[in-house]
């Protein structure tokens, strides 16, 4: 394991012992991570680089640690931005609805290789049903560009999910943006009864250790 993995191991296993609500910033291939632990579950996010349409994307990794099961699902996840403006994410079938009605090749090549670029890197997230399990099935041979797009899209998007004790998910979230940038501003995850609340100024890079205000 390289010394960038490991310093983002040791960063994550020191936020479960520094205590509950701390957010633990690192950067690991290329990208800055922001993750927290409540009651034993765990979020983890950073924002990718490229949009897709007319979205912003996020990648969202989920851990349940806690002894019960939990529903999480996209619209538990809303972004504040500093003037105030909350953006909603996309339903997941939205944006695969778009993507059959008006993605190209492109569109397909960008989904993919931005997300995987985020995915990959982490060898600490392996979701027990992420977007690897959901690639298998969707993404097959399909001859139809945009038929690939949805199927691309449907594959990443992060979707409603029931995670039991000690099962992991992972997923894009996609913030209908017009193609700008979400910014700086704050991620707010209301799940597993409790609320996580992300301060970032919307880059991919320069980690610090930040505590929740």
């Amino acid at each position: 394991m390289d010394l960038p993995r490991r310093r983002a191991l040791a960063l994550l296993g020191a936020g479960v012992r520094l205590g509950r609500g701390q957010v633990i910033e690192f950067e690991n291939n290329g990208l800055r991570y922001l993750t927290m632990t409540r009651s034993g579950f765990t979020i983890m996010f950073a924002h990718l680089p490229a949009n897709v349409r007319s979205y912003s994307v996020v990648q969202v990794a989920v851990t349940n640690g806690s002894p019960r099961a939990w529903v999480v699902k996209p619209e538990d996840f809303r972004f504040e931005r500093q003037d105030g403006t909350v953006v909603q994410a996309a339903a997941a079938r939205a944006v695969v609805t778009e993507m059959v009605d008006r993605a190209g090749r492109n569109d397909v090549i960008k989904l993919v290789a931005t997300y995987e670029m985020g995915l990959y890197g982490m060898t600490r997230m392996r979701s027990t049903n992420g977007y690897e399990e959901r690639r298998q099935s969707a993404l097959a041979e399909l001859g139809n560009v945009r038929l690939k797009a949805a199927a691309a899209a449907s594959a990443i998007a992060f979707v409603e999910t029931k995670l039991g004790p000690g099962q992991s998910t992972d997923g894009a979230i996609f913030y209908p943006t017009l193609g700008r940038p979400l910014g700086p501003g704050r991620l707010v995850v209301r799940a597993a009864g409790e609320t996580f609340s992300f301060e970032t100024d919307g880059t991919t890079s320069s980690p610090k250790t930040l505590l929740q205000r």
